[in-house]
């Protein structure tokens, strides 16, 4: 959950899932098979799925209801504490998902960029 989050630095809390179904920009705790635990955003709300993106990735996943763990309800980020409640919070959530697709897109091309450099 690159920039917001950075391992080893900054935590965060989660509250285990209800019954009740996630919402758009919820950030989602999941369990990706086999063994492996992610936490990213939900950028959609389909009927019998999420469509969920990491801050720092690239590629969407699509997550059920079932692989849900928890969602995350508070994070201390360089020290200082945040609740997803936070207006601050929200702003940048909005702003984030907005800008997606540029993000997406100029990560796409310095990629190609690299590649085509060490295929010299």
């Amino acid at each position: 959950m690159l920039p917001m989050l950075k391992q080893g630095r900054d935590s965060f809390t989660v509250k285990k899932k209800t019954t009740q179904r996630c919402r758009k920009y919820d950030v989602i705790l999941y369990r990706r098979p086999p063994d492996s635990y992610v936490l990213h955003r939900v950028i959609a709300v389909r009927e019998h799925d999420y469509v969920v993106l990491g801050d720092n990735c690239i590629n969407k996943e699509y997550v059920k209801d079932s692989d849900i763990i928890g969602i995350m309800t508070e994070f201390t980020h360089n020290g200082k504490e945040y609740r997803v409640t936070d207006k601050q919070y929200q702003k940048y959530v909005r702003f984030w998902c907005k800008t997606a697709n540029l993000r997406i897109f100029c990560k796409k091309v310095k990629l190609r960029a690299k590649r085509m450099i060490h295929a010299k």
